[in-house]
C-alpha cells in the first residue's frame, strides 16, 4: 500500500474508533455529544455532586463550599475551582478536566468554562424536578459505565416516591413557605418547589402564586387566610449557614397560629440544604421525600 494510501487509512480508523466512543447526552440545553467516558471531570452543581457520589464517581474539582453536610466527603482529594456560582478558570486549567458539569447557580457560566474544557449544563429545576433527577441519573450512568447501577438507584428513588405519595394521599392540602430571617415567601404549582405538588398529587392550599425564583413574598395574614392543612417549611437561613433568624422562630406568632397545620402540629422543616441547595440530586430527593413520608405518616 502506498504510503499516502496507508496515511489515509490509519486516519480512518482513527476517526471511526473516536466516533464509536462518542456518545450523545441529553442537557438542559439539549443533546450533547461527549467524546468517550471523561476521567477528569470538574462539576460546579451540588445536585449533580449528590448523584454523582451515589454512583461512586469522585469529580477531581469541586466548589470551595458545597453547604450540603452529607455530601463533604466528597470533597476530599477534589481541586477547589471555584464556587457554586463562580468559576475559578485559573485552578480550572491547571486541572485540565475532560469534562466540566455545571447545573443551576453555575448554569450562566456554562459559555465561560466551555473555553477551558467541554461542558454540559445539567441544570434540573421545576414541576419536572423528579423525572429530570432520573434522566439525569440515567446520562451519568451512561457516560461512566454505571448504567446498571444507575436503574437499581432510579428503583430506589421510585420506591420512595411511591411511599411519599400513599403518605400524603387523602391528608389534606399543603402550602410551600420559605423563611428567609423574617421575611416569608410562598411557593405554588408551577414555581420552582412546584415538584412537590406535582409528583406526590398533593393539593396546593392555593392554587395561584406567583411563580419567582425566590417565590412570592406574603404576609403572616396571607398564610392564615390560606389555611393551610399542612405546612412544608425550608429555612434558607440554615440552608446557606446564615446566622438570620430561623423558621421556627418566624412563624412563631399569632397568625400563623390560627391555620389548621399549625393548631394540628401539621408543620414540616425540610432538610434545608438537600430542599434548596442539591435540589434534583439522588441523595438529596431521597432525604426530602422520606422526611414528607415520615411526617404525613404520623398522622
Amino acid at each position: 500500500m502506498k504510503p499516502s494510501r496507508l496515511l489515509t487509512a490509519l486516519a480512518a480508523l482513527a476517526l471511526s474508533a473516536a466516533s464509536a466512543g462518542a456518545m450523545d447526552i441529553s442537557t438542559a440545553r439539549g443533546t450533547v455529544t461527549v467524546d468517550g467516558t471523561p476521567k477528569t471531570v470538574a462539576v460546579y452543581d451540588a445536585a449533580a455532586v449528590d448523584t454523582l457520589n451515589r454512583l461512586g464517581i469522585h469529580p477531581a474539582g469541586l466548589p470551595d463550599k458545597l453547604y450540603v453536610p452529607a455530601l463533604e466527603a466528597a470533597r476530599d482529594g477534589a481541586a477547589v475551582i471555584g464556587t457554586l456560582f463562580e468559576p475559578d478558570l485559573e485552578a480550572l486549567s491547571a486541572l485540565a478536566p475532560d469534562l466540566v458539569i455545571v447545573g443551576a447557580r453555575s448554569a450562566a457560566k456554562a459559555d465561560v468554562t466551555a473555553k477551558v474544557a467541554p461542558t454540559i449544563d445539567m441544570t434540573i429545576d421545576g414541576d419536572e424536578l423528579l423525572s429530570e433527577a432520573k434522566a439525569r441519573l440515567a446520562t451519568y450512568g451512561e457516560l461512566f459505565g454505571k448504567a446498571e447501577e444507575a436503574k437499581a438507584i432510579a428503583g430506589e428513588l421510585d420506591a420512595k416516591l411511591a411511599a411519599a405519595r400513599a403518605a400524603v394521599a387523602g391528608k389534606g392540602k399543603a402550602l410551600i413557605v420559605m423563611t428567609n430571617g423574617p421575611k416569608v415567601s410562598a411557593y405554588g404549582p408551577g414555581s420552582r418547589f412546584g415538584w412537590v405538588h406535582a409528583a406526590l398529587d398533593l393539593p396546593p392550599a392555593l392554587a395561584e402564586i406567583q411563580s419567582a425564583t425566590h417565590g412570592e413574598a406574603v404576609s403572616f395574614e396571607f398564610i392564615r387566610e390560606a389555611n393551610p392543612d399542612w405546612l412544608l417549611v425550608l429555612d434558607r437561613a440554615a440552608a446557606i449557614g446564615s446566622n438570620e433568624q430561623g423558621a421556627k422562630a418566624t412563624l412563631d406568632n399569632e397568625l400563623v397560629a390560627e391555620t389548621t397545620a399549625w393548631k394540628k402540629g401539621q408543620v414540616v422543616y425540610l432538610p434545608a440544604p438537600d430542599f434548596y441547595i442539591a435540589a434534583g440530586g439522588v441523595q438529596s430527593t431521597e432525604r426530602i421525600l422520606d422526611a414528607i413520608t415520615e411526617a404525613f405518616s404520623a398522622k
